[in-house]
This record gives C-alpha cells, sequence and structure tokens, in this order.
C-alpha cells in the first residue's frame, strides 16, 4: 500500500524493503549524440521553479549543478563527500554533513529513520550509480529516490536528488533538455512508481537525443 496522508511510515524502511525487488525496465536506449544541448533541463528546472521567488538560491543551486557536471565530465564516482560538497554551495555553508536525527518530510507525513548504519547503506546506494545493470535510466532514477528518500541533509534534500540525477546522466554524456515532467509526488514503498520514473526518464532522454541529432530543441 503506497503512502499518503494520515501516516507517518518510515519511508527509508520501506524504500529499503522494495529498492532490490523493482522490476527496473529495460531500455535499448540511443547513443549519446556529440554536441551540446541548447536547452540544460535541469538549470530551466530550478530557474523556473525557484529563480522567482529565491534568486540568491537559485543562483547558489545553479552553481552547484555546474560542480556537479564538471565532477561527471571527470568521470568521479558518486559519494557522500562529492554531494556535500555540491551541498554547501546550495546552502551557502561552510559545513554540511550527514544528518544525526531522524528526518520528516512531505510536511511531516513521512519519516526517513536512521540507524548506526544508515550513511554507510547510503554510500553503498550511491556506489550502484556506476553499475551496468540495470540500465540508465533505472540507475539515475533510482539514485534520484535514494537521495529522497534517505534524506541525507538536514535542508534541501529535494534539491540535492535532481543534482544527483544530472550527475549519473551526465556522467555517461546523455542529456536532458527537459526535466519538469518527472516532477510529482513520490512515495517510498511505491514500487510500479519506482518503474514508472525509469520508464518517462527513459522516454525523456530518447527524446532529448533525437531532437540534438535533429538540431531541434523543444
Amino acid at each position: 500500500m503506497t503512502s499518503g496522508p494520515g501516516h507517518q511510515r518510515d519511508a527509508l524502511a520501506d524504500w529499503l524493503r522494495i529498492r532490490t525487488g523493482i522490476a527496473w525496465p529495460q531500455w535499448s536506449g540511443e547513443r549519446p549524440i556529440s554536441g551540446v544541448s541548447a536547452r540544460d533541463g535541469f538549470r530551466d528546472f530550478f530557474t523556473a521553479t525557484r529563480g522567482g521567488r529565491d534568486p540568491q538560491g537559485t543562483a547558489q543551486v545553479l552553481t552547484a549543478l555546474d560542480l556537479a557536471l564538471a565532477d561527471a565530465e571527470q568521470g568521479r564516482t558518486l559519494t557522500f563527500t562529492r554531494m556535500a560538497n555540491w551541498q554547501r554551495t546550495v546552502l551557502r555553508c561552510d559545513s554540511v554533513g550527514f544528518r544525526d536525527v531522524p528526518a520528516f518530510a512531505k510536511d511531516g507525513q513521512e519519516r526517513c529513520g536512521l540507524t548506526p548504519d544508515t550513511r554507510a547503506q547510503f554510500e553503498g546506494c550511491l556506489s550502484d550509480s556506476v553499475q551496468p545493470n540495470p540500465p540508465l535510466p533505472s540507475r539515475a532514477a533510482r539514485t534520484y529516490l535514494d537521495v529522497l528518500f534517505f534524506h541525507p541533509f538536514e535542508d534541501g534534500n529535494a534539491r540535492a536528488a535532481m543534482l544527483a540525477m544530472a550527475f549519473v546522466l551526465a556522467r555517461e554524456g546523455v542529456p536532458l533538455d527537459q526535466v519538469h515532467p518527472l516532477q510529482t509526488t513520490r512515495w517510498a514503498d511505491d514500487v510500479e512508481g519506482a518503474a514508472d520514473l525509469a520508464v518517462l526518464l527513459g522516454i525523456l532522454i530518447s527524446a532529448a537525443e533525437r531532437r540534438l541529432s535533429s538540431g531541434r530543441q523543444s
């Protein structure tokens, strides 16, 4: 049963319970097209969703996006330490650590638990992002959900999840010129929703590559 209003289950425990059993979709994909898209879907997303109400915060997350993309271009791996470096820029603070108390999300409807092993579990999940299976859209979707439900930071976890997704895609040279269709409420025990996110991400990747190869932008 998918969590909803009125429930305060341990979202992280729910996510870890279903994570290894999700039937991630297959994806034939297309070879990444050489060249640079005229649109950066992640940059457009952050600007559209935050720019009007928080210009300073938008500038900070866009700078963090640049850091994430530069790390991806260098072929670096995704670790908590690397994400914390981006998050220092997002939050404009000198030090960012792994949370040391349970976290709450969705206006308190969702609780993300904490055990002595939580950070190590998170690091292990992040390391899965570079494995060859499942296919790239599923790995990027899974990494995004990992960050959402581990909720590693005291603040800014939704932004951190988007940065992690951008990193996983960019590390393999895959463009994404649209991000907005991915945005909806995600529940930790929603097996079908996780797989559907990967399907949608695969569609957006393929569409972006076709537009880039034909010289058209949406």
